[in-house]
């Protein structure tokens, strides 16, 4: 990678799930120690644990304890938080779900995803008042925020405009059954591969995966790749952006092999 592109990221979601013991944990691997082989085969991790439940900040800082210095994680957002009518009243939804500890993780503390349900239409005023809940700090660490959004309401260049001003990624996400935005909003990329298909090995065709090689190495330096679906005709700020590529959903028991597939290519 040259000095003029950003940090480039390839992971999964989570690190337990039963049918990887049989694919990707060696045999008889310690359950306890899941994390600690998975950390050190991907370069980043969505913690997806944190939409159902909270955590400790004693769990928190044994996670950052067992990754390699360089590794990150990110971490999905509470349902609290998104699941809601009124999103300008999640203020406190917030407040304590980033409260719990998550900063423990230190400077393995990647972007936060804020994950909306399929059936959340777009209202300006009331995502432009979520917007203003998210800081951009908390506990003296900085804070970077993903917004993923699955209703075609969102499809409009309002929002992409609305998701700039804010300083916020729109996540790139590429199931067939929802609206897909690959406009460039904040300061990094964020993208969900989640039509992994159990046939392949790596969950995606090699062709396939070269191609999102070249897409994520675009990305990374700062081009806006041709051919995906984008919203406005605004073009965003060129700049090098740190990009996190995350194999999730789809048959996820190919998830870690994809992960590690496109690592190859892109080393």
């Amino acid at each position: 990678m040259t000095i003029s592109a950003g940090r480039i990221r390839v992971g999964i979601g989570g690190w337990t799930f039963e049918p990887w013991r049989d694919n990707f944990y060696p045999a008889k691997w310690p359950h306890k120690r899941e994390l600690e082989y998975a950390s050190r085969h991907v370069t980043a991790i969505e913690i997806n644990g944190t939409y159902y439940s909270t955590f400790k900040p004693a769990s928190w800082a044994g996670w950052r304890d067992t990754v390699p210095d360089d590794f990150m994680f990110t971490v999905k957002a509470s349902r609290y938080c998104t699941n809601r009518k009124v999103l300008a009243d999640a203020g406190e939804g917030v407040a304590r779900f980033l409260a719990q500890g998550l900063t423990e993780l230190g400077p393995k503390l990647g972007p936060i995803l804020w994950q909306f349900m399929p059936t959340k239409r777009f209202d300006p005023d009331d995502m432009r008042a979520f917007l203003q809940l998210l800081p951009a700090m908390q506990d003296g660490v900085p804070l970077r925020h993903a917004i993923h959004v699955r209703h075609e309401s969102f499809a409009v260049p309002e929002f992409v405009a609305m998701a700039r001003a804010a300083g916020v990624a729109l996540v790139y996400a590429d199931p067939a059954k929802y609206p897909v935005i690959a406009d460039l909003t904040g300061s990094f990329v964020y993208a969900r591969l989640e039509q992994a298909e159990a046939a392949n090995p790596a969950g995606y065709t090699p062709e396939a995966l070269d191609g999102w090689a070249g897409t994520v190495r675009r990305w990374s330096a700062g081009d806006r790749p041709a051919g995906l679906p984008y919203v406005s005709d605004e073009p965003p700020v060129t700049e090098p952006r740190d990009t996190y590529v995350f194999f999730i959903n789809g048959a996820k028991e190919r998830a870690p092999a994809g992960a590690q597939a496109l690592l190859a290519l892109l080393d």
